[in-house]
């Protein structure tokens, strides 16, 4: 799987998660200060957020110092559900409820035992079948959305 990663800054959760990420067998592109681009997080956010709704990467890995502007950004490109999650089950939810394509991660509050649960959550659950009328009623809100 081609999974784009961005952070407003580099650490070593996002060192950590991006060998994860690698040892597990995913294609990796990395944006803003991991791909030593000095982007402010907001753009480092659209980029990632760009790269997985024009499908240059099938999803995402973004982290900010709390994780909300990260979310809201990448949450503001047409066809990208970022969820920020704390813990592996927010993770399972996001993935079965929402079909989320963005995780989105603090760097404050994440530590990298919590980041891999996270991750083995997010990467072994998918959007459960009876959810998908909902994920068209956030596409079809976001298309109603888009034009204003």
């Amino acid at each position: 799987m081609k999974i784009a990663v961005a952070s407003d800054e580099k650490t070593h959760l996002t060192d950590f998660v991006v060998e994860y990420l690698k040892h597990h067998g995913h294609e990796i592109s990395l944006y803003g200060p991991l791909a030593d681009d000095d982007l402010p997080w907001t753009l480092a956010s659209e980029q990632l957020a760009d790269a997985v709704a024009n499908g240059e990467a099938d999803e995402g890995v973004l982290f900010c110092y709390t994780g909300t502007g990260a979310s809201m950004a990448a949450n503001k490109v047409p066809g990208v559900r970022a969820a920020l999650c704390s813990d592996a089950q927010t993770a399972k939810g996001a993935r079965w409820w929402n079909d989320a394509n963005v995780l989105v991660m603090s760097l404050r509050a994440t530590s990298t035992e919590v980041a891999q649960e996270i991750l083995d959550a997010w990467y072994s659950e998918t959007v459960k079948e009876d959810e998908k009328a909902t994920i068209a009623h956030l596409q079809e809100i976001e298309a109603r959305h888009a034009k204003k």
